[in-house]
């Protein structure tokens, strides 16, 4: 398996796949509460079989190409992730989207690691469009998408029902010629 280095603080960015399953469940549980609190991967992923399925779902996408899922380790032990929830090669369409546990927010993980897959989809696959959604609510969710370069398109209002609740979530999302526009300043 590959890991690549995002950064000298010794954190790395590598496959999720099935066989985490439990180091994946262990993660969620130290982080459930506060990964929980916009999006549902906290309700998803609730048991050993439940984390199974959750990355054999992601495995299956990235062997029909219309997805990807990534950890985050730091000094060995999985804090976080990021993921292509869709990608569409064909049409040059992606969703990219991430969660982390408290332990390992306000270090850049997020960010680092997502410049990292928005970098591959768009130099090495041809995505021309990668999208990002987050609860209104999300600032952090927010943040990443400013640092990323990403442009707020608007804000679907009530859009997803979230533990009840319809949440107002809001599109980011950047083109291939402003990312690389952006790397070369």
């Amino acid at each position: 398996m590959f890991a690549i280095p995002l950064g000298d603080d010794g954190a790395e960015l590598r496959p999720l796949e099935p066989s985490n399953a439990e180091e994946f469940l262990a993660h969620m549980d130290r982080g459930r509460a506060f990964v929980g609190e916009h999006i549902v991967l906290a309700d998803v992923v609730t048991d050993l079989d439940s984390a199974r399925s959750f990355l054999r779902s992601y495995a299956e996408k990235a062997a029909s190409d219309t997805g990807r899922i990534y950890g985050i380790w730091t000094d060995g032990t999985l804090v976080g992730g990021v993921l292509f929830r869709t990608f569409d090669a064909a049409h040059g369409i992606a969703e990219a989207g991430c969660w982390l546990e408290p332990s390992a927010a306000g270090k850049g993980l997020i960010t680092r690691a997502c410049r990292v897959i928005i970098d591959w989809a768009i130099e090495e696959r041809g995505i021309h469009r990668v999208e990002w959604y987050a609860s209104a609510k999300n600032e952090p969710s927010i943040a990443v998408a400013r640092r990323l370069g990403m442009t707020r398109e608007g804000v679907l209002r009530e859009h997803y029902p979230h533990r009840g609740v319809r949440a107002d979530t809001e599109l980011w999302a950047v083109l291939a010629p402003e990312w690389r526009a952006a790397k070369t300043v």
